[in-house]
């Protein structure tokens, strides 16, 4: 799928994108257990525009700019009247 095609609620999305930024890493905690998680936001795009692409814990190591990802099974969310793409639990992440 080309970005200027993803739309909030599409499920089982497939891109490939270069990351264009990257932002520091930043912790937040767990609504649903004691625990605290490491996230960041990096900036992908394509030939037909951009999105943020949210990072947990052990992608954010994997991933720097100028790299280019490929996520699989991936989903849009909108956060803040932002659309973005989240790998999820389910998803992969692998950087080409």
């Amino acid at each position: 799928m080309r970005i200027e095609e993803l739309r909030e609620g599409m499920r089982r999305v497939n891109v490939v994108a270069k990351v264009t930024e990257k932002s520091e890493p930043r912790e937040v905690q767990s609504r649903y257990k004691n625990e605290t998680y490491q996230v960041a936001d990096a900036r992908i795009s394509d030939e037909t525009g951009t999105i943020k692409l949210t990072l947990w814990n052990e992608q954010i190591d994997r991933v720097n700019v100028n790299d280019t990802v490929k996520v699989e099974n991936g989903y849009i969310t909108s956060f803040r009247g932002e659309i973005q793409l989240n790998v999820g639990k389910y998803g992969t992440l692998n950087i080409t």
